[in-house]
């Protein structure tokens, strides 16, 4: 794979670039935010690691610019641990997938396999769990070839469980991308909208898509 490592600690750079290029792949690196983002944006990159804190443009910045562009190359965004509220941000904004520091290279070897399975695209990726699926660019959800209407924050809500299918997203994340404060919302807030679109997308299914991991969140899985 050809990838982009947005990175301004020279440390973490070179470890990454060794790293990625002892596993065969082609590193190109950017030390500062305007740099990374020209180098996204007139290179073919199969993925993008790309850091938060970023001198001259912070990734989130460069994430809104890609993606307004229709740059959907896969993000794997690097942030502080227990940054919350960046992740809830990345994720709002477009990233793929997030590692918090420190993290292992096997990991980061994993997620990068993980958001390149679907690879780059101009387009928004229709989104599948079973018999579950959700159009990004229509905004149209179906459950097995049939239409299920969704209000606005239903949908963001569903939209983020489904771009990260199979694992658990903790309630801070999900309260952070979806209404953007905690301070806003009641305490039950997030449990009355997942029931309520429980009751819509696992209306007559025989199978549930949307589990409940007690005490830490909610994942979108296909069975179990």
């Amino acid at each position: 794979m050809r990838i982009l490592v947005v990175e301004d600690e020279r440390g973490m750079a070179e470890l990454l670039r060794r790293g990625l290029e002892e596993e065969h792949h082609s590193v190109c690196v950017a030390m500062d935010g305007l740099t990374g983002l020209d180098e996204a944006e007139g290179g073919e990159f199969d993925a993008i690691v790309l850091d938060v804190m970023l001198p001259k443009m912070d990734g989130f910045e460069i994430v809104r610019r890609l993606r307004a562009g229709k740059n959907q190359t896969p993000i794997l965004m690097l942030t502080a641990r227990d940054a919350v509220a960046d992740i809830a941000r990345g994720l709002d904004a477009g990233v793929d997938d997030y590692l918090t520091k420190p993290f292992s290279f096997v990991e980061l070897l994993a997620r990068l396999r993980a958001v390149t399975r679907r690879g780059g695209s101009p387009v928004a990726l229709r989104l599948e769990a079973g018999e579950l699926a959700l159009d990004p660019q229509s905004r149209v959800v179906t459950r097995a070839g049939s239409e299920v209407r969704l209000t606005v924050t239903e949908f963001k809500l569903l939209e983020l469980l489904m771009r990260r299918a199979g694992r658990v997203v903790p309630r801070e994340v999900i309260v952070e991308a979806v209404w953007g404060t905690a301070d806003d919302i009641g305490e039950n807030t997030l449990d009355v909208f997942i029931s309520m679109l429980r009751s819509k997308v696992e209306k007559g299914a025989e199978n549930k898509v949307i589990h409940t991991i007690r005490g830490v969140g909610y994942m979108i899985r296909e069975r179990g």
